[in-house]
């Protein structure tokens, strides 16, 4: 019995050329009646979705459990089976599938009890290509307001602000350049900086760039959990795998299907897990812990390190042959140090987003401050920036920052002063007045903390060039 109305090869071409805008998706189709998974993998791979087709139960979960989908269109009679039970057993192991159920035994009370199982949407056969085009329609826009919405939620978390990457520094011009160049190919990436260069920043950017912008984009930091648990994190694990496996874990790697996996500091990747993650970067295949069934996933791999690793190669702390699987594509980012004429515009465009979160405006910085800035030589390069200007901004109430709105251990190393040090009497004061200055509203105010009349201070402004 054929339930689904096609109009032939003219009408999936009219609907695939109509659908040529819309982002890929991996799709299982699961129904007894052959004629309908052939139509439907027909006309979806047509439109450019990768597609596998199970006539069962039993495969469906085994397909499910082998590899990522987007979308699962479901028929409710599988033979002898409930496709109703079929809908809580592939969200167990895809937590994110959009499952379309079809059924030419439609009610109310099964897309009632199909909803309250896990299903996103109802197709009541039989059906055509425009209402499967609909639902793919459909699901490309949940998954895509999804992405939208964890991004909005890191933008919201986000504890700097999102840079442009402009630079006056060429070397940073380069990087720049070359990750875009790089964003639109699959090759793997490796960035190569200092720690607080901005490599994180820069992966996430690849990915937006890249064509997988509309699929997840994962952060593993390797220096930040245990040997177990980072190859929990990164692989999964199945249900009592070891003690607090309490329920299975599908991992990063299969939560970013088509999407882009990053891996912060992967130099301190422990020597256990280089051989699984090679595997998976050869062969796109992994297993999770406890489990031997072997899995697929399409993740993009962007590493980054503060390391050495060619030194760490020859002294077996790294395996050689995983490095050059990772450094397919090589950025070298600048420190800070050397982008000298980044600093300025950096600490602005850090005071407007930190002043903003305090919820106040602020003109700028002082010469002094910003020469203060220029001179000092960012160790920890634009993360250091950062939390100098939060702090500044959170502690100036005057609307320039000034040198004594800056940490103690920038001003130490770049001249500032403070009571004790072996510095002239003039000094000690010129320095004061800059702080009540900084830290008032008016001349009046700062003269009658500092003890003098407004003409005195006014003089000593004259003299410090204040």
């Amino acid at each position: 019995m054929v339930y689904v109305s096609w109009d032939g090869k003219e009408d999936i071409d009219r609907m695939t050329q109509q659908g040529k805008a819309f982002t890929m998706l991996n799709v299982l189709v699961v129904d007894d009646e052959a004629n309908i998974r052939k139509m439907m993998a027909v006309y979806l791979k047509a439109k450019g979705h990768k597609v596998v087709a199970v006539g069962n139960f039993r495969d469906a979960v085994n397909e499910g459990a082998r590899r990522s989908f987007d979308v699962a269109f479901v028929d409710l009679r599988l033979g002898t089976a409930d496709g109703l039970d079929l809908i809580p057993e592939l969200l167990a192991l895809m937590p994110w599938l959009k499952i379309v159920v079809i059924t030419a035994y439609s009610s109310v009370e099964t897309a009632v009890e199909a909803m309250q199982r896990g299903a996103a949407d109802y197709l009541p056969k039989p059906f055509t290509p425009a209402q499967i085009n609909l639902m793919i329609q459909k699901v490309t826009a949940l998954r895509s307001l999804e992405h939208k919405v964890l991004s909005l939620q890191d933008e919201l978390g986000r504890t700097i602000p999102p840079l442009d990457f402009a630079s006056q520094s060429p070397a940073m011009q380069r990087a720049v350049n070359l990750a875009r160049e790089v964003a639109g190919s699959a090759s793997n990436v490796l960035l190569r900086g200092e720690s607080g260069t901005g490599k994180s920043t820069l992966a996430k950017a690849i990915h937006n760039w890249s064509d997988r912008a509309e699929k997840p984009f994962g952060i593993i930091s390797c220096p930040s959990l245990s040997a177990d648990l980072l190859e929990s994190e990164l692989f999964g694990h199945a249900k009592g795998a070891f003690t607090g496996a309490i329920r299975d874990y599908p991992g990063r790697i299969a939560a970013c299907e088509g999407g882009t996996l990053f891996l912060d500091e992967i130099g301190d990747l422990p020597l256990s897990i280089q051989p699984k993650l090679l595997r998976f970067v050869q062969d796109r295949e992994f297993e999770r812990i406890g489990d031997h069934l072997t899995r697929k996933a399409d993740v993009r791999i962007i590493s980054a390190t503060s390391l050495d690793l060619e030194s760490a190669m020859p002294e077996g702390r790294f395996r050689q042959d995983l490095y050059y699987r990772l450094n397919v594509l090589q950025i070298d980012i600048p420190p800070l140090r050397e982008r000298h004429g980044d600093i300025r515009a950096l600490a602005e465009e850090f005071l407007a987003f930190f002043g903003g979160k305090a919820h106040r405006f602020y003109q700028g910085f002082t010469e002094e401050a910003v020469q203060f800035l220029m001179e000092y030589g960012w160790p920890g390069n634009v993360r250091e920036l950062s939390n100098a200007i939060e702090r500044a901004a959170i502690v100036c109430k005057s609307p320039l920052v000034g040198i004594e709105h800056l940490p103690d251990t920038i001003r130490a190393k770049t001249g500032a002063v403070r009571v004790g040090d072996l510095v002239s009497l003039s000094r000690i004061e010129e320095e004061h007045i800059r702080r009540v200055l900084g830290e008032t509203d008016s001349l009046q105010e700062a003269a009658e903390i500092l003890g003098i009349d407004q003409a005195t201070l006014w003089r000593r402004r004259k003299q410090y060039n204040i």
